[in-house]
């Protein structure tokens, strides 16, 4: 079930699926949505990216669960800042808590403590 307003976006028809959440909070500071297809794969590059307009509060947090309700990011979504985009990755040097991964699951975000009204984009890279 939604939550907030949320638009997803998937790239599925690529050898590299993209999936983007674009997000808006409630008033209690949550958003939330599922994804049409399922995914399976290495996730080896993921973007936290704050509203620059509707700026989430500092320290918001955003897990990604499958369809047995793990967080697929394994913490990697908690304390988000709100000034600049969070990447992680791969190549990008950033600390992952690997191997993160999606076997056959719809993917579901799941923002909260971000603010009353605040937005922001979640993207995954899957292969």
């Amino acid at each position: 079930m939604a939550t907030g307003t949320v638009t997803i976006t998937e790239q599925v028809h690529t050898s590299v699926k993209k999936v983007k959440f674009d997000w808006t909070s409630t008033t209690g500071g949550a958003a939330g949505d599922t994804t049409t297809n399922s995914y399976s794969g290495e996730i080896y590059r993921v973007i936290f990216d704050p509203s620059t307009g509707s700026q989430p509060s500092a320290s918001y947090d955003v897990a990604v669960n499958d369809s047995d309700g793990y967080d697929v990011l394994n913490g990697l979504g908690t304390d988000c800042t709100n000034s600049a985009a969070d990447v992680f990755g791969v190549s990008t040097g950033g600390v992952v808590k690997a191997p993160l991964s999606a076997v056959s699951s719809k993917l579901t975000l799941a923002v909260t403590n971000a603010g009353d009204t605040k937005a922001g984009s979640v993207i995954l890279y899957i292969r």
